[in-house]
């Protein structure tokens, strides 16, 4: 889905371009970046040890078919043109932890340059709704509080809670939310 909504005002447009096998390189090698800078920001954090970079790695130079082969996808957000943030999603295997027909979004990344324009909560907020589209029943995920204040707040304010842990995830400090839809 593809389309230009405002974002504080006509001077900071911004586009969301969401990575499909026909984006143009130039638009999945942007998304790759944000999501290699997403990893080294979590492995300078505390914590963070046992983050495995080269999955990472693996995963950014897959785009776009590392998240569509998990029955998800990935958005990259400009900003006039140049590449601000990035997320991606997949699906959920149902568990005792995890709802049937759900999805767990993945890798919410704004550069420095562009926080304060509310595309996280832009970002977040096309993950729900494509994620409502789908008819899914809720949207997991999981989070760092300490180093990642802001997101955890931001999700809070869109109505995630916390829940059980749901996944391996290895990285320290980590809390698990859930939002149903």
């Amino acid at each position: 889905m593809k389309g230009e909504v405002p974002c504080h005002g006509p001077e900071n447009e911004l586009q969301m371009e969401e990575l499909t096998q026909s984006t143009p390189h130039t638009i999945v090698h942007a998304a790759r970046e944000l999501l290699l800078e997403y990893g080294r920001f979590v492995l300078a954090q505390t914590g963070a040890a046992q983050f495995c970079f080269g999955s990472l790695e693996k995963e950014a130079d897959d785009l776009p078919a590392s998240f569509l082969d998990q029955g998800g996808g990935s958005l990259l957000a400009l900003v006039k043109h140049h590449p601000a943030g990035f997320i991606a999603w997949r699906a959920l295997t149902p568990t005792a932890t995890v709802a049937p027909d759900s999805w767990e979004v993945k890798r919410l990344w704004v550069r420095p340059a562009y926080r304060g324009l509310r595309l996280g909560r832009t970002l977040t907020q096309a993950v729900v709704d494509r994620a409502v589209a789908a008819g899914r029943k809720a949207v997991y995920l999981d989070t760092a509080p300490q180093s990642m204040a802001a997101a955890y707040r931001l999700y809070q304010d869109m109505g995630f809670r916390n829940c059980d842990r749901y996944n391996e995830n290895p990285v320290e400090g980590l809390t698990w939310m859930v939002k149903s839809l």
